[in-house]
């Protein structure tokens, strides 16, 4: 029996991400509300032959979101010269992983933040085993979650959330993974991830 090439499932994102390009041309304001630029890398890690996405618990000292399931990645710097250079940037930044251990996929479209951050989602395979350097001012663990339970919807619900800064709407909450709570726009974002693969 011949044995599932597990590339194919990246193929098919990176398939189905250059189908659905759109311009990057993003506005100085969405709906008369001003907001940062920013980029998150998304690293799909193959462990076992089964594929995985790779997450970071923020730092309980960080000012913003602290505590928090996220994917490497933070605001533009003026220097940076796109949302891939910005997402590459900081994951070297935050857990030490360079672009010698990364394979672009693509970008998906940008998503506005309650906090008024427009994130691009970058995707990448990224090699494992590999090393990490962990900033421990931004990060305070590293840990993957299969795709499969990702895709399980017994393992998430949408609730309505009232944010402390007035934001009202539905939110993704997923089950805790190894005492980890992914929630918010990294789970909306890994539902994105999940559509381009159905």
């Amino acid at each position: 029996m011949k044995q599932e090439d597990p590339y194919q499932l990246i193929r098919s994102i990176k398939y189905n991400l250059e189908k659905n390009h759109k311009d990057e041309f993003l506005p100085k304001k969405v709906t008369g509300i001003p907001f940062r630029q920013a980029a998150v890398l998304a690293p799909f890690v193959l462990i076992d032959s089964k594929w995985h996405l790779l997450f970071t618990r923020r730092s309980d000292s960080l000012k913003n979101h602290k505590g928090q399931v996220s994917f490497p990645g933070g605001a533009m710097d003026q220097s940076d010269q796109s949302p891939i250079e910005t997402a590459f940037r900081e994951t070297y930044e935050e857990i030490g992983v360079g672009v010698e251990a990364l394979e672009i996929i693509g970008k998906m479209e940008a998503m506005m933040t309650n906090s008024n951050f427009l994130v691009t989602p970058v995707l990448a395979v990224m090699k494992w085993p590999v090393q990490l350097v962990i900033s421990e001012a931004e990060v305070s663990k590293v840990f993957t979650i299969p795709l499969n339970w990702l895709a399980d919807s017994n393992n998430w619900e949408e609730r309505i959330y009232n944010h402390p800064n007035g934001w009202y709407g539905s939110v993704i909450f997923y089950q805790e993974y190894g005492g980890e709570l992914l929630w918010g726009i990294t789970a909306a974002i890994t539902h994105r991830i999940l559509k381009l693969i159905k």
